[in-house]
């Protein structure tokens, strides 16, 4: 059985920076692709970050290209997000997931999630 658990979330400034923190039980953690994803209520689920088995192959979103960094450490079975810069509009609920494949990027490839964890960006 495979658990997600996110943490690092929180209240902070625009232009601040946050990190978060995804810790996943199971075995074989790194022979999949892990992702980070947000949701604003009433709009879809989207990507913000996704990482080969590997790591050596990451995928950022548009919108946060340049601002946020996406990092895994198989050895503890942990995958990371940093996130500087940031801004009012990427305040949302982030949820980190595995895949079922080494490397992808579509959300309906990924099947184990986490509870997600709330992050707020002031003006």
């Amino acid at each position: 059985q495979v658990q997600l658990v996110e943490s690092g979330g929180g209240l902070v400034q625009a232009g601040g920076s946050l990190r978060l923190s995804c810790a996943a039980s199971g075995r074989a953690f790194s022979r999949y692709a892990m992702g980070w994803f947000r949701q604003v209520p009433g709009r879809e689920r989207e990507i913000v970050a996704a990482i080969s088995w590997s790591g050596g192959v990451t995928h950022t979103a548009d919108s946060v290209k340049g601002r946020f960094a996406i990092s895994r450490d198989n050895a503890r079975n942990t995958v990371a997000l940093q996130m500087n810069s940031l801004k009012p509009e990427d305040t949302a609920v982030y949820y980190c997931a595995r895949a079922r494949t080494g490397w992808t990027t579509y959300s309906y490839e990924y099947e184990y999630w986490g509870q997600g964890t709330q992050v707020t960006v002031s003006s």
